[in-house]
């Protein structure tokens, strides 16, 4: 079997691709969710990893959940034992928030096209998403009697605004990739044939800054969502003395000095 996720390198820049374009990415069953893990993890644990772009092969980003996996029992879902499949969310497809929340490497998602139901929230769980003018985006899990699994309640609001994300949950209805632009959904938008150009463009307008740096931003900013100013100064001021005492920052002021110096010898 083709592997369910394909990772290739550019340099520092790692290109993460869901493999089930027959099954439009769908990716609620454990082993593909594992395959993904591991895959994400691995890349995390690479110091020479500087950014992540995720994408998906063929039509879709992805579909989110397994319809026909729910309804004949090979997906999650345990229709006489409700308590395993409880247990099935918190070891399977919850894993993806989780990582993604402890993720150091900026993650940026390029959807190439439809993101429904847990595959929109995959595309939440990323820092940046770059939608292709063929990407859809919908909270499609009310259509079916169901909540979003996989922490799409927390990170929708977060992006869009309350109103904004009630009317995707309550409708489930899929807004296209302009509508998606303007509630801050996405932040940028391009033809299809341009999508990953403009998704490593980004990737290395970031990549060029120090690792650690970029690493420990990183963490500051997921952190802030969900601490007071006291507390998030305190572990600033932890990491900001780790960082005045990297490699990369010494060089980093150093070659910062040297063009001031030029720039005044020019002038």
């Amino acid at each position: 079997m083709e592997p369910a996720i394909i990772v290739e390198r550019q340099d520092s820049i790692a290109i993460a691709r869901l493999n089930r374009p027959e099954k439009r990415n769908a990716f609620t069953d454990v082993e593909m969710i594992d395959e993904v893990v591991e895959a994400i993890y691995a890349l995390n644990a690479d110091r020479d990893v500087k950014c992540l772009i995720l994408t998906g092969n063929g039509r879709a980003f992805s579909a989110g959940g397994d319809l026909k996996g729910m309804q004949n029992g090979s997906s999650l879902v345990d229709r006489n034992q409700p308590e395993v499949t409880r247990m099935a969310y918190r070891r399977g497809i919850q894993q993806l928030p989780e990582l993604f929340e402890a993720l150091e490497i900026p993650a940026i998602a390029a959807v190439n096209g439809p993101a429904m139901g847990a595959g929109c929230d995959l595309a939440l769980m990323c820092d940046i998403r770059i939608a292709s003018e063929q990407a859809r985006f919908a909270q499609t899990f009310v259509q079916l009697g169901l909540v979003s699994g996989d922490g799409g309640a927390w990170l929708l609001p977060r992006l869009v605004g309350f109103a904004d994300a009630c009317e995707m949950a309550f409708t489930g209805e899929a807004i296209d990739a302009a509508r998606a632009l303007q509630i801050g959904l996405v932040s940028k938008v391009v033809p299809p044939e341009r999508l990953m150009d403009e998704a490593l463009a980004l990737a290395r307008r970031i990549v060029v800054n120090p690792a650690d740096g970029i690493r420990m931003t990183k963490r500051l900013l997921r952190l802030g969502r969900n601490m007071q100013m006291n507390q998030l100064l305190e572990v600033s001021a932890a990491m900001q003395a780790l960082a005045h005492n990297t490699r990369e920052h010494r060089e980093a002021l150093q070659a910062a000095l040297d063009r001031i110096a030029g720039a005044a010898g020019r002038a």
